[in-house]
């Protein structure tokens, strides 16, 4: 066969052709008496063994050998080639989600664009400082994609950049919330935390929602940060984990104050004092959380507790008895409102 018969079966360029013979990549078998190049079937094979390894992202140099060298084995070769490609993928990857985070953010000029780009150079620094430099810098807050933020809320280990994340989350509005719920389900516990850190500084309905979903997270320090920030914003939901963390002593004296507030509705004080009540009959034996349960009711608005106090009053612990003793003295004695 010819060359051009070659390159119209092979899909390869006789020019290509030409430079695989110059480099002793290929050479054809023979010459016709006209001094063309002649391929034969096994030179075909070999043209589509080249093709077939440069697909792979081998150079020429290292298909020669491959081709060539018998005791050339593939294994370390495939493995950095393997490696690279993951690379090259990584880059394009980060390329494509840095073109979609600029897309999103609906820029009105380059200038938008710029700080974009320039944020998102800041948040991938090595450094915190620069991290929190590039948060706080000042910027109109629209002009920074709030799914950004969130994202990179998820990702920032270090308390003061996340701080600095939450704060301009908050700063640019709930368009996050969305990326936040994501994480909400992340395996990663960190990235739960976070997430319900970032959730606390948002005051819209659907952040209270997710807030409220947490309530039911395995991990007790994302219960216990939902509960807190429920409790603030009036969320009864809050209540069976305020009160275990009573019992706990985990942000206890937090934990109470939220349920006084929340008792302040008639429609649950009774059931907040039922609950207490029912804390302090399952642990007669520990001391430690009965006087914690009992200044928990120390708290409640008014005369809400009294007639719990005055059954304490008459504990079999004495020090739970004169705790609680001194407390009904105190509302007793307290002024009318």
């Amino acid at each position: 066969m010819l060359i051009g018969e070659v390159a119209r079966r092979s899909g390869v360029s006789a020019r290509m052709l030409r430079h695989y013979d110059t480099l002793g990549l290929v050479r054809p078998t023979g010459r016709t008496v006209g001094g063309y190049r002649e391929y034969t079937p096994d030179d075909l094979r070999r043209i589509f063994h080249v093709e077939g390894l440069r697909s792979l992202g081998l150079s020429l140099r290292q298909i020669a050998r491959a081709l060539d060298d018998p005791g050339f084995t593939p294994s370390a070769l495939v493995g950095d080639l393997i490696r690279r490609t993951e690379e090259r993928l990584t880059r394009e990857q980060e390329l494509l989600d840095r073109l979609r985070t600029v897309d999103a953010a609906g820029p009105a000029g380059w200038p938008d664009v710029a700080r974009i780009v320039e944020l998102l150079h800041g948040l991938n620094s090595p450094s915190a400082a620069r991290r929190q430099q590039a948060v706080l810098a000042p910027a109109d807050p629209l002009s920074v994609p709030t799914d950004l933020l969130a994202g990179a809320v998820l990702a920032e280990s270090d308390p003061h950049v996340a701080g600095a994340l939450r704060w301009a989350l908050a700063r640019a509005g709930g368009d996050g919330v969305a990326t936040l719920a994501a994480g909400l389900a992340s395996d990663d516990v960190d990235v739960r935390r976070r997430v319900v850190l970032a959730l606390a500084e948002l005051p819209d309905d659907e952040a209270t929602a997710l807030l409220t979903d947490a309530l039911d997270d395995p991990d007790p320090a994302i219960r216990r940060r939902a509960a807190l920030a429920l409790g603030a914003r009036g969320v009864t939901a809050a209540v069976p984990t305020l009160v275990a963390m009573v019992v706990e002593g985990a942000n206890d004296v937090e934990a109470a104050e939220l349920l006084a507030t929340l008792a302040r509705d008639a429609s649950w004080a009774d059931r907040i004092m039922g609950t207490l009540a029912a804390e302090l009959a399952a642990h007669t034996g520990d001391l430690t959380v009965r006087m914690r349960l009992t200044q928990a009711l120390a708290e409640m608005p008014g005369t809400v507790a009294l007639d719990l106090l005055r059954h304490l009053s008459h504990d079999d612990d004495r020090r739970v008895a004169l705790f609680a003793a001194a407390l009904v003295t105190a509302l007793e004695d307290r002024p009318p409102g």
